[in-house]
């Protein structure tokens, strides 16, 4: 019994170093004292954002690239006239979500959104995992739209008469003599200066454009409704109905952004009331639109003509209307600029609140003395998207940015459905309807469409969530600032 006894030791040390990695990864941030877990450094981040500001954030993430880039990309090659069915499946999909967000984003009102709803709800490690995948996806959004506004401005140069060095106008194996699409990489490194001017100044100027963009999207609504030939709706399911999903599952990432938005939580005046309003108000804003202009698109061009790139530009010039493609081409080059601004304001927010939870190292925590931002993830991320946007083609970006967020909508529908019952007394500004319908829905329709993502997309997530695993369990869960509570 005495030579076994060791080994008994043994065996119980292991049992219990177990039970306290699983309460380890499963512990949560108290949503009642959840500033009390917070450790940082220099000023908090300052609260200046209105409600009008905030919806025109959340509505500069939805509207961008989906009009001006993917309803061309879906409908050519993916869906046809059906590219409608694919953005409505998506709408209403992230309708589910929105209204789970809404709740938490005026229960919850801090940095980092699906990160710290994940971490306050379901633990640590789902905290993580949802606010890791998000580093990836909202960069490689940024990317992926700057790729977008590149194709814009190519066209508009060479419709002007000019001529630009093939090496600067894509990527490498996007055409031939391409090296770098120089100009989407300056555009994040841009972005990245912009928020760097502090939120109040940054907030303004994307007001300013987001109203500059809906006028285009209203100009081409308006104008191209008398240039649509029915004909070009025939077939609506070229490639099946199954041709629709596939698309929904691509332009997915096009209609959300209030989710990026409520990141920005915490630099609002009064998230608790504005929030919920501002994430509803920019999604339905989004929607109409979308819907109104890709009947537009597809009316007034055969799908199998639309441009992959540059879709209403070319439409509007191919029934002759030159002047209007121009003015078409310069609003998207002004207009995208918005969706970039958000995503890169949500992936700043998330990584800043990583690192103050102590998730990530505190140095990145660090805010400006005066503006109040955190400048050093800012440039990281602005040149970490510029790499992506200079050298991967837009299929390729687009793929690293769909999985993580469909993921992110199912961590935060469940999470709303588990704290509904686990503290249904807790003080909400807003309640999602239909409890738990609802956020069931988002769940299912996510993981759906999560199935019709090719399998190219899940070994990249699966490589990433590898890494972040390392990261986790060899530096975070020690040094996570619950750890010393």
């Amino acid at each position: 019994m005495i030579r076994r006894q060791p080994f008994a030791v043994c065996e119980e040390v292991r049992r219990m170093a177990g039970l306290r990695m699983g309460e380890g990864i499963l512990r949560r941030k108290p949503i009642e004292h959840i500033e009390e877990t917070e450790v940082g450094e220099g000023p908090r981040l300052e609260r200046s954002l209105g409600l009008t500001q905030l919806t025109a954030i959340g509505v500069g993430g939805i509207i961008g690239a989906g009009i001006f880039t993917l309803a061309g990309t879906v409908a050519n090659g993916t869906a046809g006239p059906a590219v409608l069915v694919s953005f409505l499946i998506a709408g209403v999909a992230s309708a589910a979500a929105a209204l789970s967000y809404a709740e938490f984003a005026g229960l919850i009102p801090k940095a980092g959104s699906a990160y710290t709803y994940g971490y306050a709800v379901l633990g640590e490690f789902a905290g993580w995992f949802i606010g890791w995948d998000l580093l990836l996806e909202y960069t490689a959004i940024v990317a992926v739209v700057a790729i977008g506004i590149s194709g814009y401005f190519s066209f508009l140069v060479q419709d002007m008469g000019a001529k630009l060095p093939a090496w600067m106008l894509g990527a490498p194996g996007t055409g031939s003599g391409h090296k770098v699409d120089l100009f989407a990489a300056i555009l994040c490194l841009l972005i990245a200066w912009l928020l760097n001017m502090g939120i109040r100044n940054a907030a303004r100027f994307e007001t300013f454009v987001v109203v500059l963009k809906v006028l285009v999207v209203l100009l081409v609504i308006g104008v191209g409704v008398f240039h649509i030939d029915t004909a070009n709706y025939h077939p609506f399911f070229p490639y099946g109905v199954g041709g629709a999903f596939t698309g929904a599952a691509t332009v997915f990432f096009a209609v959300f952004g209030y989710d990026a938005m409520s990141t920005a939580a915490e630099e609002s005046k009064d998230a608790q009331r504005h929030m919920p309003k501002a994430i509803i108000y920019s999604l339905v804003i989004a929607m109409v639109l979308y819907v109104a202009a890709c009947l537009v698109l597809t009316g007034m061009q055969n799908y199998k003509d639309i441009d992959k790139e540059s879709g209403f530009s070319t439409a509007f010039k191919s029934v002759g209307l030159n002047r209007l493609a121009d003015v078409i081409a310069v609003g998207a080059i002004i207009g995208i600029l918005t969706v970039m601004f958000t995503f890169m304001l949500g992936v700043t927010r998330v990584w800043f609140a990583m690192s103050r939870d102590g998730l990530l190292p505190k140095w990145f925590a660090k805010t400006h003395p005066t503006r109040h931002v955190p400048t050093r993830v800012t440039w990281i991320v602005g040149v970490a998207s510029a790499v992506i946007a200079g050298f991967l083609p837009i299929a390729e970006a687009a793929e690293l940015t769909n999985i993580g967020i469909l993921l992110a909508f199912v961590v935060v529908c469940t999470a709303v459905i588990v704290l509904r019952y686990r503290q249904p007394d807790l003080p909400r500004t807003f309640r999602t309807p239909w409890m738990p319908f609802v956020p069931a829905l988002g769940v299912v329709f996510s993981i759906w469409l999560i199935t019709f993502l090719q399998w190219q997309t899940w070994v990249r997530f699966a490589v990433w969530f590898l890494i972040g695993c390392v990261i986790y369990f060899g530096y975070s869960y020690k040094r996570s600032a619950l750890a010393g509570r």
